[in-house]
């Protein structure tokens, strides 16, 4: 029984990976045309890897779950909604960084999360591409985390790992996100990033749930 229990935890965690992975992507670099063929026109998302409680989860859900018959349609209002929202050229109008919101922010520009990368010797090329404290790196960090922690087999080990996801999510992300989100909301013009945006908060929320040092390891 612990063996499946375990098995099915290793499962939901991987499905949010898989979305926060693919959020992340959407929201660190402009859509391709073989991003928008994979996730929208194919109907990929229409396939959720989890199903979540989350009020927010199921609206984004229902949102990324509609399938883009428009293919060039899509992709151009993707791309306009990447440059109006996120990209240095635009208005930016939804900044995907934690330093963008100050009643958030306690330290410097990047809030310290440097120096948790840096403690997991992390040096993947995108840091290289934007700010520390921006959303898309966060939660590609995030995935690298939870990969880390499903790969732990000892048990004090993985009460260690579940603190520190904990800990990532509780100082980087949780706090800011839903006034990013906000923005996200009010700003954007296609239903796709709105859902994005949607889908990347109520990840955060449910994993945080799931991670709470004072639940269970």
């Amino acid at each position: 029984m612990h063996n499946n229990i375990k098995s099915d935890s290793g499962n939901l965690l991987k499905g949010y990976n898989m979305l926060l992975y693919f959020a992340g992507s959407m929201i660190m670099y402009e859509p391709t045309e073989e991003c928008v063929t994979d996730f929208f026109s194919d109907g990929i998302m229409k396939k959720m890897p989890v199903s979540s409680s989350n009020p927010r989860f199921m609206q984004a859900a229902s949102v990324l779950r509609e399938i883009c018959t428009d293919r060039e349609g899509c992709r151009k209002s993707l791309i306009s909604d990447y440059n109006r929202l996120f990209s240095s050229d635009g208005p930016m109008l939804a900044i995907p960084r934690k330093s963008a919101y100050p009643m958030y922010a306690t330290g410097g520009s990047n809030d310290n999360v440097n120096e948790f990368y840096n403690s997991y010797g992390w040096r993947s090329i995108s840091r290289a591409k934007v700010p520390d404290d921006h959303l898309g790196l966060e939660l590609l960090f995030l995935t690298k985390l939870i990969d880390k922690f499903l790969q732990l087999d000892d048990e004090p080990c993985r009460f260690d790992m579940k603190k520190e996801i904990s800990r990532f999510i509780g100082e980087h992300i949780i706090t800011w996100i839903p006034e990013w989100n906000s923005k996200m909301q009010e700003n954007a013009e296609s239903v796709y990033y709105r859902g994005i945006a949607n889908l990347a908060h109520a990840s955060i929320e449910d994993l945080y749930k799931i991670f709470d040092d004072k639940n269970k390891p």
